[in-house]
């Protein structure tokens, strides 16, 4: 159908209520607000109509097709919002024809559909953004822990800024082609858009650098975040701690502060294990021919004690030892015996990375008595099996102490305090 045809169609009413007598003035008017509802009602209609068989077409094809990205697209509303083009055409193809009795109101409607059409754009563009971006993170593995919203996020800033610059021109016809201008309206985005281009930057050097990924266990003491990062976007990272509480920490953070990624321990073969038990040094003594036939019994040692008991009878031999003092020439410590032990019980469990550095060693003594630091690394990572076997494997030396003619330290406690006095009146 020709524009005249049209013209002619939209100009019936006035020209029947013009031959019934009517002034023109009132005729136009009310051929225009009969236009206007008609055209209205058919927009209506056609909007219904139309988004049902673009979304129902975008739905039966996502079905038969192998891809994902389809499906992605229904799921961000895009034939929606397409489907919206089709009613805003038609009313822009026939607004010339619907005012062409009041030009003024022609500019104020085709106006309005400007700035819906700009709104609508945007809207379709962020479909798009979120429809790769969730293509991106669900459907390819190596993107899924990449901060893509941090991207997004920057895309519809742009997205929205050009937006508002369109909306400004067609509302005032304000134009930004004189360089003073640009530049002023570059200094105010950049005043009101600082965290977000702080958080852009860290977000590229997060994801350049490999800092954080989507899943990470990180710990953030300055922020309280102790669990998985779960999101990362433009302003923010999300944490899920341990006691399904959210942190949320700012993205520059990441890069301008110190934190702990827990990423390096998930990806080795074996989870470190470093802890110590405080010996009474009072407690530590040379043992005789006695004591030593009788941890010989216990069989992890037995090798090492006979082993050793050799080498010191000869050593003590050959330098002609006075062996009527313990100390004299060379001999073997209940507290050497039982480093010697408990190197021996962790070559010996199963759950212990024997690949890994192991090491039992002296501290330095303090006023607790001497540590015995235990140091090596659990085969399994997962946190409460680590603790079993962490557990384990104190819960066995600690009951093992007192074989040795070893105590442990332990501050006393009110009771003890109560002994003493009471020994002391005695």
């Amino acid at each position: 159908m020709n524009r005249e045809t049209i013209n002619t169609y939209a100009c019936l009413l006035r020209n029947y209520l013009t031959d019934l007598g009517m002034g023109e003035y009132w005729a136009a008017l009310l051929n225009v607000i009969a236009n206007v509802i008609v055209v209205a009602v058919v927009a209506t209609i056609l909007d219904i109509v139309s988004r049902k068989i673009i979304v129902q077409l975008f739905k039966a094809f996502s079905d038969k097709t192998k891809t994902t990205f389809d499906d992605f697209l229904v799921k961000s509303n895009f034939p929606r919002f397409v489907a919206h083009f089709i009613p805003l055409g038609l009313v822009w193809y026939l607004l010339p024809s619907i005012f062409q009795d009041f030009e003024p109101v022609e500019q104020s409607v085709h106006t309005l559909a400007l700035l819906y059409l700009v709104l609508l754009s945007i809207l379709v563009f962020r479909s798009l953004l979120r429809t790769a971006n969730n293509y991106l993170r669900y459907s390819k593995e190596k993107y899924s822990d990449k901060p893509l919203e941090s991207y997004v996020q920057v895309l519809m800033i742009f997205a929205w800024s050009v937006g508002i610059f369109l909306l400004i021109n067609i509302l005032t016809d304000f134009s930004l082609k004189s360089l003073t201008t640009l530049g002023a309206f570059s200094a105010v985005l950049l005043l009101i858009f600082k965290d977000t281009i702080l958080g852009f930057v860290a977000s590229i050097q997060v994801s350049v650098n490999d800092i954080v990924r989507i899943g990470d266990w990180i710990t953030f003491s300055k922020y309280g975040a102790d669990g998985y990062v779960t999101e990362i976007n433009l302003a923010t990272v999300r944490v899920q701690n341990f006691d399904h509480t959210y942190t949320t920490i700012p993205t520059y953070s990441l890069i301008a502060d110190s934190f702990q990624n827990w990423r390096g321990m998930q990806e080795s073969t074996g989870r470190r294990i470093k802890r110590s038990i405080f010996i009474k040094q009072n407690s530590i003594k040379f043992l005789s021919a006695e004591e030593l036939e009788q941890l010989k019994k216990i069989q992890l040692i037995a090798p090492y004690i006979e082993h050793r008991e050799r080498d010191v009878t000869k050593y003590n031999k050959a330098t002609e030892a006075d062996k009527s003092l313990a100390i004299n020439g060379r001999n073997q410590t209940n507290l050497g015996i039982f480093r010697k032990y408990a190197d021996a019980f962790l070559h010996e469990n199963p759950a212990i990375n024997k690949e890994e550095f192991l090491m039992v060693r002296h501290l330095p003594p303090t006023n607790k008595g001497i540590p015995i630091e235990i140091f090596c690394y659990s085969y399994d990572k997962t946190w409460v099996n680590y603790e079993h076997i962490q557990a384990d494997i104190f819960d066995h030396l600690i009951a093992s102490v007192p074989y040795f003619g070893l105590e442990l330290f332990e501050s006393p406690s009110g009771k003890d305090l109560a002994n003493i006095s009471l020994n002391t009146r005695k």
